[in-house]
């Protein structure tokens, strides 16, 4: 009995160390495929290639036959379509099909009806695509007379308008990548373009009127440049051109805190769903999703059009801060309400419809002179890009997420050296007792 037991626990033992051996082994072999390409790569949200597919099939079935698309936490995307032939073609090309009710043109008449309405400071409205409806709110400051009249109108328009209060109030967010100051307050830089002569700091429009002169350095003794052309409110971008008339180097990465950075590498269009991340001078870098696409809010200065809503905080000062994902530009901060303690909603300016609109072009990677690891003057930039950027208060990483990182190839091979000295080990302890045995059987049948 005792030597059956003996037996099982070296198969067992011999049965773990090969498991190890080729658990190890894949490990390596994923840490050596998809090694990141360098120190500057941007946070990774895989969600480019499902929103593009989303996108080219809402252009393709139109308006009357889709109601928008996104990406499902796996990264698939979805779209939402009216008839069962959409569906059909939805499927055909790889994406999920979800048929709704009320397709993008009843949608956006919907945002139209509201615009047309009286303007009350402190709602706001998007559309939300994956509830298939308009969402309107009204924050704290909003009468009860003045909300009564805006879902009076909600009501009129249909039952695909939903109306909530909020806790919060919808403010700029005046006073990031790195912080600029002016006489109007305090801003965060989002990112530099240039005209091909000239380059400047791309920022929110709000943050100062054309004129402003800004100032770098935290003390503010240092001058950036001057606000030369923006538009707020409508739209809320600005542009501010360098004192000397060039970023200098490092104009390609944006500040994302702790002297770190992460490189740009074009522009992109947003999709609902899609993990992006913020960066701004008061709350640093932080994480979250686009919740809804074309966001009208009525802040107390003015209406503007054409926001992307998202659930990542932002605190007063972040205010024209970078909104990135995958390395690519998506937009500087607007608006919103919440904090950073508790949450809340955070709206942004599109980046290329405010590049169009200024005739400027991003500074990409790979322009020459800029390079990362340094930092440019009073830019939206900084030193040490960072693969994969933290995002602030997430935690530590779980012992198995780092064992099964392909990106680290060290633990692999602890894996696979730990199962080669089992394997040995148990080899020999093998090896040893049946020696003993061979010579308890042969003393006997000598004895």
């Amino acid at each position: 009995m005792r030597h059956a037991r003996r037996r099982i626990v070296r198969r067992v033992a011999r049965l773990a160390a090969v498991g190890g051996l080729l658990l190890g082994a894949t490990m390596v072999t994923r840490a050596v495929a998809g090694e990141p390409p360098g120190p500057s790569a941007a946070p990774r949200t895989l969600a480019q290639s499902a929103s593009g597919t989303g996108a080219a099939l809402v252009a393709r079935l139109g308006g009357a036959r889709t109601a928008g698309h996104w990406v499902d936490p796996d990264g698939r995307p979805v779209v939402a379509v009216t008839d069962e032939s959409a569906a059909d073609a939805v499927r055909r090309a790889g994406a999920t099909a979800k048929t709704v009710r009320h397709s993008m043109s009843e949608l956006r008449s919907a945002a139209s009806a509201l615009r047309a309405a009286p303007q009350v400071p402190g709602t706001a409205w998007a559309l939300d695509y994956r509830a298939n409806e308009v969402v309107v709110r009204g924050d704290r400051t909003v009468s009860g007379s003045d909300w009564s009249r805006l879902t009076g109108v909600a009501e009129s328009i249909g039952g695909f308008v939903r109306t909530e209060r909020t806790r919060d109030t919808f403010t700029t967010r005046l006073n990031g990548a790195e912080p600029i100051l002016s006489t109007a307050g305090r801003c965060s830089a989002g990112f530099n373009v240039t005209d091909g002569t000239r380059d400047f700091v791309l920022t929110a429009g709000h943050c100062g009127p054309t004129g402003s002169v800004w100032f770098g350095d935290g003390a503010g003794d240092r001058q950036i440049g001057t606000t030369v052309a923006g538009s707020f409110p409508g739209d809320d971008f600005s542009l501010v051109a360098y004192a000397d008339g060039e970023a200098g180097d490092g104009a390609d990465v944006v500040a994302v805190g702790d002297g770190k950075g992460v490189r740009i590498t074009g522009t992109g269009e947003p999709a609902v769903g899609q993990r992006v991340f913020r960066s701004g001078s008061t709350s640093g870098l932080r994480g979250g999703r686009v919740t809804a696409l074309d966001a009208t809010v009525n802040y107390p200065e003015g209406r503007v059009t054409g926001l992307i809503e998202t659930d990542v905080c932002a605190e007063p000062g972040d205010s024209g801060g970078p909104l990135f994902s995958e390395g690519l530009a998506l937009g500087v901060t607007s608006g919103g309400s919440g904090d950073c303690a508790r949450g809340g909603t955070t709206f942004f300016q599109p980046l290329p419809e405010a590049m169009e609109s200024l005739g400027v072009r991003l500074i990409v990677s790979g322009r020459e002179g800029a390079a990362a690891g340094t930092s440019a003057p009073g830019g939206a930039v900084a030193g040490g890009p960072v693969p994969g950027a933290p995002v602030p208060g997430a935690g530590g990483t779980p012992l198995l997420a780092r064992l099964t990182d392909r990106r680290h190839l060290g633990p692999g091979l602890l894996v696979v050296a730990g199962s080669l000295v089992a394997l040995v080990a148990t080899r020999r302890i093998r090896t040893e007792q049946d020696r003993k045995a061979y010579r308890r059987r042969y003393s006997a049948m000598w004895g």
